[in-house]
């Protein structure tokens, strides 16, 4: 088996991830979720998907799709499409699993899977995260993780236009 075969074995069907988190629920392994876009995959997501690993023992990432992406962040996004942006995420040794979601937010995937640990970035209040409400009721916990300043897809994105414009 190929290196990039294993990697994408980290890719995720609904049902393939709820069997392998009741393997992972036996072995007691603490599992950890988070989701986003990860867009243009940069130090800033590195950074905190690595201290959102440091939380648990298994780190889930639930992945905006295409049309998720473009219809949370408008028109010419997302840059990078999901097969891609899924398989960037799976080659990180410190992610467990990735999971491509269609819905506008992770709360259905939330309640399908129930992480010990809900994860979000310091931006969002526990009011604005959606299912921490839910994770709480269970006994999960929720948390949120400090973004590593000046890195962001929105701001490369600024830097490449700025870089074109200028080029021209």
């Amino acid at each position: 088996m190929s290196k990039l075969d294993k990697i994408k074995e980290k890719i995720y069907s609904v049902d393939h991830l709820v069997s392998t988190l009741n393997v992972w629920r036996l072995l007691e392994k603490k599992i950890v979720f988070t989701n986003g876009c990860f867009d243009l995959l940069h130090l800033g997501h590195i950074d905190y998907l690595s201290k959102a690993a440091d939380m648990g023992d298994k780190l889930i990432i639930g992945l905006n799709s295409d049309a998720s992406t473009s219809a949370l962040k408008g028109e010419g996004r997302p840059i990078t499409d999901q097969v891609s942006r899924s398989i960037m995420l799976a080659s990180l040794s410190f992610v467990d699993a990735v999971i491509i979601f269609d819905d506008p937010d992770p709360l259905n995937l939330i309640k399908l899977l129930r992480p010990d640990i809900l994860v979000k970035g310091a931006d969002y209040s526990f009011e604005q995260i959606v299912g921490a409400d839910f994770v709480s009721e269970y006994g999960g916990s929720v948390k949120t993780i400090p973004y590593l300043r000046g890195y962001s897809t929105t701001l490369i994105e600024q830097k490449i236009r700025y870089s074109s414009q200028n080029f021209q």
